[in-house]
């Protein structure tokens, strides 16, 4: 399994951003912080293209991983992240199934593979 998801959008950079926030609250999750990266560099000198990392958290799924092992909350929050490479946008997440590979005791498959399944949706459909 790949460790992320990714999908090239039509949509202009700033449109991608907000249709992938809108898609965060309608799937019942809330944003906590968009960071514009690309913004962040240049004004440390380092030129990029833009990317944006909006994260984003559900209460009961975060408590659902803390209460398996506090640690997870080295994953989270769940990041969605839109760029722009040579002239097209992409939308990309890591896939928390994954995270199981790293807490394996945690017993967190079910509640990883839901959240991953709303990442996916809101990535489609914001594309």
């Amino acid at each position: 399994m790949d460790l992320d998801y990714t999908v090239a959008t039509g949509k202009d950079f700033d449109a991608a951003v907000e249709a992938v926030e809108r898609g965060v609250s309608d799937a019942g999750f809330r944003v906590l912080f968009t960071h514009d990266v690309a913004a962040t560099l240049a004004e440390k000198g380092f030129d990029r293209e833009r990317v944006s990392i909006i994260e984003m958290c559900n209460a009961k799924y975060a408590s659902a991983v803390l209460a398996a092992d506090v640690k997870i909350g080295l994953m989270l929050p769940c990041p969605i992240m839109v760029y722009a490479e040579q002239g097209k946008v992409f939308i990309t997440t890591m896939r928390p199934s994954l995270i199981k590979d790293f807490f394996p005791h945690a017993d967190i498959e079910a509640v990883a593979k839901m959240v991953e399944d709303v990442l996916i949706d809101i990535i489609d459909k914001a594309a």
